[in-house]
C-alpha cells in the first residue's frame, strides 16, 4: 500500500443502503427521495422477490433514478454495477442527465453488502470519480432479534454499518427496541442509532458519514473512526511495552448474567480497538496487513485506521473490508494531540489477542529502538 492525497471533494459520495428482507429499505427510500434535500441524488434499486416484476424496470433519467433489472444487486450483476455506475457518470458528466450530487445503493434483502464496497474499493475508474461515504443498515424493530438469531447475514449486515436505523419502531414495545438497540451496540459500538417510524428519517442524520465533511468541507477523521466508542471504560488492560489494545467486548467474550445463547449469530462478531504509542514501520505494517487479509479475509469484515508513521509526520487513514483496502490517504494534519495509531476492528470469529499478537510479531522489531 502505497498513501496517496486526501480525497477530493469532487468524487461523488457514495451510500450503501442494507438490511434483511422487509426490514423497510424501500420505505425509507420513498421517503428520502420526497425530502428536498435530496432532489440531487441518483438511485440505484434491485426488486428481487417472488413478484418478479424485473422485466418491468427501465432506466430513468428524468427523476435521477436508475432502475436495474439484472438480478441480485450484490452478487449476479456486480458486473452490471460497475457498468451502471461507470455509464452514470459518463451521462452526468455530457450533460445527457441533471448533475446528481450523490449516489445511493440499495441492495436486496438477502445481500452481504461486502462485494458491493469491493466493487467501489478496486475499480479503477470508479474510485477516481466516487468515494465511498457509508453504510447504512435497516433492521425491524420487530422482527429484528428473530432475524439476527436465525441469518447470519443479517448480523453481517448490521456489524458493517455506518449508521443503523430501526424501522418499524411505531409498530415495537418499547423494551423490545431497548433490548435490540443494546444487541446491535454489542456487535457494533461505533455507530449510530436512529429510531424511524414509517420510514421518516431526515437525510442529513445517514449520509455525510466519510472521512471527508462537506458540511465543514474537512477532513473528519474522529467522527469517521470514533475510536473512544471501542474502549471500556474501568477496565483493565495487558499492556506490552509501550503498545496496548483497548477492546469493546462483542457477544460471547465476557458477557455476565445476560443469559447470552452462545448458539447465535452475533457471539461471533467481535468489535475492538488496537492502540500502538510508537510510530509503525510503513512496510512491514503493510507485509501485516497483506497477511492478515490473505489468511483470515473472509472474516476481517472491517477496519479503520489512523495510523503514527515512522518518517512521516501526517497520519495515514486507511480503511478495509475483508481481503481489501482503499489506497491509504495521506492526511494534512493530526486531528488532535493524541498521535497513536489506533486500529479498529469488526471481525468474525478473531479476538483482538489473535489480531494484536500477529502485529507484534511484525512490528515490534522495526520499533524497539
Amino acid at each position: 500500500m502505497s498513501a496517496e492525497a486526501a480525497p477530493a471533494p469532487e468524487r461523488l459520495p457514495v451510500s450503501v443502503i442494507t438490511g434483511f428482507l422487509g426490514s423497510g429499505k424501500t420505505t425509507l427510500l420513498k421517503h428520502l427521495l420526497a425530502h428536498p434535500d435530496m432532489g440531487q441524488t441518483a438511485v440505484i434499486i434491485n426488486e428481487f422477490g417472488e413478484v418478479g416484476l424485473d422485466h418491468l424496470l427501465v432506466e430513468k433519467a428524468e427523476d435521477d433514478t436508475i432502475l436495474l433489472d439484472s438480478g441480485c444487486l450484490c452478487c449476479t450483476i456486480r458486473g452490471d454495477l460497475i457498468d451502471a455506475m461507470r455509464r452514470l457518470y459518463k451521462r452526468r458528466h455530457k450533460g445527457e442527465i441533471p448533475p446528481f450530487k450523490r449516489v445511493v445503493i440499495e441492495t436486496t434483502g438477502l445481500a452481504d453488502p461486502a462485494p458491493i464496497l469491493h466493487t467501489l474499493m478496486q475499480d479503477p475508474l470508479l474510485t477516481t470519480v466516487y468515494r465511498l461515504d457509508g453504510v447504512i443498515a435497516t433492521v425491524d424493530a420487530v422482527n429484528g432479534e428473530m432475524q439476527m438469531d436465525r441469518q447470519m447475514e443479517s448480523v453481517k449486515q448490521a456489524a458493517v454499518a455506518d449508521r443503523l436505523l430501526l424501522t418499524k419502531c411505531d409498530l415495537a414495545d418499547v423494551d423490545s427496541i431497548a433490548a435490540l438497540e443494546a444487541r446491535l451496540r454489542r456487535l457494533n459500538p461505533a455507530a449510530p442509532i436512529l429510531r424511524v417510524s414509517n420510514g421518516v428519517v431526515d437525510p442529513a442524520a445517514l449520509f455525510n458519514a466519510g472521512l471527508y465533511n462537506p458540511d465543514s468541507k474537512s477532513l473528519d477523521v474522529q467522527r469517521w473512526l470514533r475510536e473512544e466508542a471501542y474502549v471500556v471504560p474501568h477496565h483493565d488492560h495487558d499492556h506490552h511495552g509501550h503498545d496496548h489494545g483497548h477492546e469493546h467486548h462483542g457477544h460471547g467474550q465476557h458477557e455476565h448474567g445476560h443469559g447470552l445463547d452462545v448458539n447465535r449469530h452475533d457471539a461471533h462478531i467481535r468489535a475492538f480497538c488496537i492502540i500502538r504509542d510508537k510510530p509503525l514501520d510503513w512496510e512491514r505494517f503493510c507485509a501485516w496487513i497483506d497477511m492478515l487479509t490473505t489468511t483470515q479475509g473472509p472474516d476481517l469484515l472491517r477496519i479503520k485506521g489512523l495510523l503514527s508513521v515512522a518518517g512521516e509526520a501526517q497520519p495515514v487513514a486507511i480503511h478495509g473490508v475483508q481481503h481489501l483496502f482503499h489506497p491509504p490517504v495521506l492526511l494534512p494534519s493530526w486531528p488532535s494531540d493524541d498521535r497513536r495509531s489506533k486500529l479498529v476492528f469488526i471481525t468474525r470469529d478473531l479476538d483482538q489477542v489473535a489480531i494484536t499478537e500477529s502485529m507484534t510479531a511484525f512490528l515490534d522489531d522495526a520499533t524497539a529502538a
